[in-house]
């Protein structure tokens, strides 16, 4: 087994614990509240099921949508299309050049060698 797959059991078997003990506390808060010796009433306990995980996601959402304005914030605008359609252009007509180029060379040097000095 490899270590990915390790840990991928490791947090497979703690979701299903938390599952099992989240349906318990939801469904039989007494049992939850007694195990574990806590002062507090059967409403009380399935009050606290239900909003601390609400309270957790809602932050995470608001992290989240925060991580996203900053991202939005921080980066610079992209180029004009415009702007990338005519570099590309100037991209594809520098080789032709360069191609010209060296054959009208290599054409003027094989003149030579064909005429003589």
């Amino acid at each position: 087994m490899s270590k990915d797959q390790a840990i991928g059991g490791a947090i497979l078997a703690v979701c299903i614990i938390v599952a099992i003990g989240y349906a318990f506390l939801v469904i039989v808060p007494d049992w939850i509240t007694g195990a574990l010796n806590l002062q507090m009433s059967a409403n009380d306990a399935r009050l606290y099921a239900v909003l601390v995980p609400v309270f957790i996601a809602f932050i995470a959402i608001l992290l989240i949508g925060a991580w996203i304005g900053w991202t939005m914030a921080t980066t610079p605008p992209p180029k004009p299309i415009e702007e990338i359609t005519t570099e590309i252009e100037e991209k594809k007509e520098e080789p032709k050049a360069e191609e010209t180029t060296t054959t009208s060379t290599t054409s003027a040097s094989e003149k030579k060698k064909k005429n003589g000095p």
